[in-house]
């Protein structure tokens, strides 16, 4: 029913997708599209321990709205992260997952599977190596306007034929491995340092201390700073703090969200902590930098 010269399985074929989700839009059966599938969904409330099986496919998933704490355990190690509208995941191809969560507000999605081959292929005639999808998953949970728009607004192009679906597919592999291009990978300390930084993009708005990134990274807290200091020329705690301004700074030009709702977002406890620390690091309060 479903096939394409792309895709060899439906996307989780044999997973229990009912259980969990109600499937509320998909462009192989609304647009005929065989090149792109886009679905949305609106998800239970709870879930307690849900096996996700891999998939080869490139899968970005985009929190339209909700709230909650997902804890997702993948090869034995479990991290959590924030649900919360317009946040961002790239699902990490082969890898199986359990993701467990508890929602305090109806929780809804739109979830874009991109065939493998289209991405072999764009790197290929980008030049690029394979790519790094850990990296790339790093660097988008941190925030992409340009992913984020497209991925809203797919369903929403149900009327167009598939050279649209096609084309979208090409353009968002090309802006992801185009952005998520770095240098050939480093020597054994500065992977470590490397880990760091995918962690600490990952879990921007998570309560991370340099104990949990460093563990993460698999050294020791002082190892951690130290091999970090001489990388990069500033502590882990001033880095992790210039990442969750420079968000700041893109969610209050290109958003209407609350400073409440930007804090949030950011990791910070409260307004007044965002405040301070913007204030530090870019000289005006963050209402006065919105309103410039």
């Amino acid at each position: 029913m479903f096939d394409s010269p792309d895709f060899d399985l439906l996307p989780y074929a044999d997973f229990d997708m009912e259980s969990v989700a109600r499937r509320t839009y998909c462009s192989w059966h609304q647009a005929s599209w065989r090149s792109l599938l886009v679905q949305s969904f609106v998800h239970t409330r709870e879930v307690d321990a849900l096996p996700v099986p891999a998939t080869s496919d490139l899968h970005l998933l985009l929190c339209v709205s909700g709230n909650a704490v997902i804890r997702t355990r993948s090869g034995g190690r479990a991290v959590q992260r924030r649900w919360v509208p317009g946040r961002l995941e790239l699902m990490l191809p082969g890898r199986p997952t359990v993701r467990s969560y508890r929602a305090t507000a109806t929780m809804r999605s739109v979830q874009v599977h991109i065939p493998r081959a289209v991405v072999d292929r764009t790197a290929a005639e980008l030049g690029h190596p394979e790519p790094d999808f850990e990296a790339l998953s790093a660097a988008l949970a941190a925030g992409d306007t340009v992913v984020e728009h497209v991925v809203r607004g797919l369903p929403d192009a149900g009327h167009t034929d598939d050279l649209y679906a096609e084309s979208a597919a090409a353009f968002l592999v090309t802006h992801l491995l185009s952005r998520g291009h770095v240098p050939p990978r480093p020597g054994p300390e500065h992977v470590a340092v490397r880990k760091g930084i995918a962690v600490m993009r990952e879990r921007l708005a998570d309560p991370l201390t340099i104990a949990d990134i460093a563990a993460e990274a698999r050294v020791s807290v002082y190892h951690f700073i130290r091999v970090f200091r001489e990388a990069t020329g500033e502590t882990p705690h001033r880095f992790l703090t210039r990442l969750r301004i420079e968000e700041a700074r893109r969610l209050l030009t290109g958003t209407t969200l609350s400073l409440e709702q930007i804090a949030d977002r950011c990791g910070f406890s409260s307004p007044g902590s965002l405040s301070t620390a913007f204030l530090s690091q870019v000289g005006v309060r963050p209402s006065t930098y919105r309103n410039m």
